[in-house]
């Protein structure tokens, strides 16, 4: 159902030759900026938790999050807190940098605890065991909402008593932030705290953009990208039936939709709409890919029509390789994008207010004609118009989202909150 990256979108004489290998390009350049420069005396330490490391963006701050606490004196350690979940790329990379991984049972993981009592704990998307288990071996837990519903769930009941072993939230953006406290109420807003995530620089490279077209296959063509799983959240079936109405009037559009396929039935009714949109050989459905700097740089515009999100990292990253970004309104979307116009455009949420928006909501909205596709038509429609004014606005866009998701001010605040719930 997915296409193989080794086939170009477009199939041309001249892409098939690959004069420019960009994966192996881009994976040097990694490979080059990966290793962390050696810091202070690492005095604390701080366990990371998260459910697997594989490809999606929680995945990636782990990770990112592991990297860099040590160079601010606190040593990390990465627990996988779903023993049957796994890993993929990151999971080896990670180990490979030579930082610590655990994936046990739940009862070796709760032995874990207890005999090693970390600092502190950064959760990321925690089960239930595990917080009552560092609960009761007195580790001070702070955990990072990347969005609500939270991946696996918010249970609103049963919240206030579970939020009682936490010490601190981390909310990745404002609405995040007003989600939970809207579904919280009694729970302290002063412990918890917005904390946008900074652009990953040294594992994000640059790719040159010509080079990274070729290997495309793409010369004047219009290339929309949207990097995400391809689960209901990301809402693929709502940005497909978008694109074929843009894709009537520009016959040289492409919209490529790159992700790790988490729900095999929900990608078999985005294959069967891929289908009957009347823009089949425009339409490109592919894995996730590991460096997709290549994707980015070589796209016009970046496009994510989600129900929900937190912060969503592909959008951030589209901002800082210099793209306009479309994106719905989610979490994220009014820090990252805004409402003036000048790094692209915010369109209605697709499930209707975005501080209310459930995984029910977004169900019974999934595969129907979603409220928000004139305006994203509109969106879209107007980005190709104007293609001129934002290749010029490349530099001046991705140089102000570098400056505006600055990674040192990221770690900075994580460091002062975490310090915070260690001292008790």
């Amino acid at each position: 159902m997915i296409e193989d990256w080794s086939s170009p979108l477009i199939t041309r004489e001249y892409a098939q030759r690959r004069v420019l290998p960009p994966f192996e390009l881009a994976a040097e350049l990694v490979r080059n900026g990966s290793c962390e420069p050696s810091g202070p005396t690492l005095e604390q330490k701080c366990l990371i938790s998260t459910s697997v490391l594989d490809a999606g963006g929680i995945d990636e701050f782990v990770a990112f999050l592991s990297r860099r606490l040590p160079g601010h004196g606190i040593a990390t350690t990465i627990m996988l807190t779903d023993p049957a979940g796994g890993g993929g790329l990151l999971l080896r990379s990670v180990r490979e940098e030579g930082i610590q991984v655990i994936q046990e049972s739940v009862e070796n993981s709760r032995r874990w605890l207890a005999d090693n009592r970390p600092d502190v704990i950064s959760a990321h998307a925690p089960p239930d065991w595990f917080v009552e288990a560092a609960h009761d071996a007195r580790i001070p837990i702070v955990e990072t909402l990347h969005a609500v519903p939270t991946p696996i769930g918010t249970n609103w009941q049963a919240e206030g008593r579970r939020s009682r072993y936490v010490r601190f939230f981390i909310a990745v953006s404002e609405l995040v932030r007003l989600q939970y406290l809207h579904g919280n109420p009694a729970f302290n807003p002063d412990a918890i705290v917005t904390i946008p995530n900074g652009f990953n620089d040294r594992h994000r490279p640059a790719v040159d953009r010509t080079a990274a077209r070729q290997w495309l296959g793409l010369e004047d063509e219009f290339l929309f990208v949207s990097l995400g799983r391809h689960v209901m959240q990301k809402n693929a079936y709502g940005l497909i039936s978008a694109f074929a109405a843009v894709a009537q009037t520009y016959q040289h559009a492409h919209l490529l939709i790159a992700g790790r396929m988490d729900d095999a039935l929900y990608m078999q009714q985005l294959v069967r709409l891929r289908r009957h949109t009347g823009a089949l050989d425009r339409i490109h459905l592919r894995d996730s890919i590991s460096h997709p700097s290549l994707l980015l740089c070589a796209a016009d515009c970046f496009v994510l029509d989600s129900f929900f999100e937190g912060w969503p990292l592909a959008s951030m990253e589209a901002l800082c390789a210099g793209l306009p970004v479309i994106m719905s309104d989610v979490g994220g979307a009014r820090e990252q994008v805004g409402r003036d116009g000048k790094f692209g455009y915010i369109v209605a949420n697709p499930a209707g207010d975005p501080e209310n928006v459930t995984w029910e909501t977004a169900a019974r909205q999934r595969f129907q004609a979603q409220r928000n596709e004139a305006e994203l038509v509109s969106a879209m429609s107007d980005i190709i118009a104007k293609r001129e004014h934002w290749e010029a606005e490349r530099s001046v866009i991705a140089r102000e989202a570098r400056i505006r998701f600055d990674v040192e001010a990221c770690i900075k605040q994580y460091v002062n909150v975490l310090g915070k719930a260690a001292a008790g």
